[in-house]
C-alpha cells in the first residue's frame, strides 16, 4: 500500500494555511467567548497514528469535521476537557471559572458549536487560499479516553499510518493557556498542497 511523506515545501504550505485559517478562527472564537483569543504560529509535523494523543492525559474532547465540498476527507481537532469547560462557561455568559464537575452534554454541545463556527471560518479561508469552494459538515464531538486509540482510528476512513499534526498554543485571557491539536491523514495534506500550488493554473 502506498504511503505518503511530505517535503519541506509542503510542510511550509500547510503551516501557512493553518496560520491564516486558524488566525481567522481565533477571531470568530473571540466573539463567541467575549474574550481575546490568541493562537500562536502552528507547529507542523508528520507523526505515526499511534503518537496522535501523546500530548494528552486521561480523557480529551475530539471534534471531527468532514469536508462535504471542495476537499475529500476529514480532520479532527483535539481539545483538553478543562479548556472546553472554560469555553462553555464563557459562552454561557460566565467568567470562565465554573469548571467543576464532569463533562456534560452541555459542554459537548458548546464545543460543537464553537468548533463549527471556527472551522466554518477556517473553511472560508481555505476556499480563498486554494481557489476551491469548500464546505464542512456539522462537527461530531466525542469525549474519549486517551488510551482508546481504536476510537481515534475509526474516525478516519483510512488505513494509512502517517498523520499531519498541527499544534497551536491557544490562550484566552488568563483562563486558558493550552495546546489545541489538528490532525488529518497525510494524503489529505498532499491534496491540500497540490490545490494550493496549482491555484489559478
Amino acid at each position: 500500500m502506498e504511503d505518503f511523506n511530505l517535503n519541506h515545501e509542503q510542510i511550509d504550505i500547510l503551516g501557512e494555511i493553518a496560520n491564516i485559517s486558524m488566525g481567522n478562527s481565533a477571531t470568530t472564537l473571540s466573539m463567541m467567548v467575549n474574550r481575546k483569543v490568541d493562537i500562536t504560529t502552528p507547529n507542523v509535523k508528520v507523526i505515526k497514528r499511534s503518537e496522535a494523543l501523546d500530548d494528552y492525559e486521561k480523557t480529551c474532547i475530539f471534534v471531527q469535521i468532514h469536508y462535504v465540498k471542495g476537499l475529500q476527507g476529514n480532520n479532527v481537532l483535539v481539545l483538553k476537557e478543562h479548556d472546553v469547560k472554560v469555553m462553555t462557561d464563557l459562552m454561557m455568559g460566565g467568567d470562565g471559572t465554573n469548571t467543576s464537575g464532569e463533562i456534560t452534554e452541555l459542554h459537548l454541545s458548546a464545543a460543537s458549536e464553537a468548533m463549527n463556527q471556527m472551522m466554518g471560518t477556517s473553511a472560508t479561508s481555505l476556499s480563498s487560499m486554494l481557489g476551491v469552494a469548500t464546505d464542512i459538515s456539522t462537527p461530531i464531538v466525542n469525549q474519549i479516553d486517551v488510551e482508546s486509540i481504536k476510537v481515534f482510528e475509526k474516525m478516519f476512513d483510512t488505513t494509512y499510518d502517517k498523520f499531519v499534526k498541527i499544534a497551536f498554543r491557544m490562550t484566552i485571557g488568563n483562563l486558558i493557556d493550552s495546546v489545541m491539536v489538528q490532525l488529518y491523514p497525510v494524503q489529505f495534506a498532499v491534496d491540500v498542497c497540490n490545490k494550493f500550488m496549482n491555484k489559478g493554473k
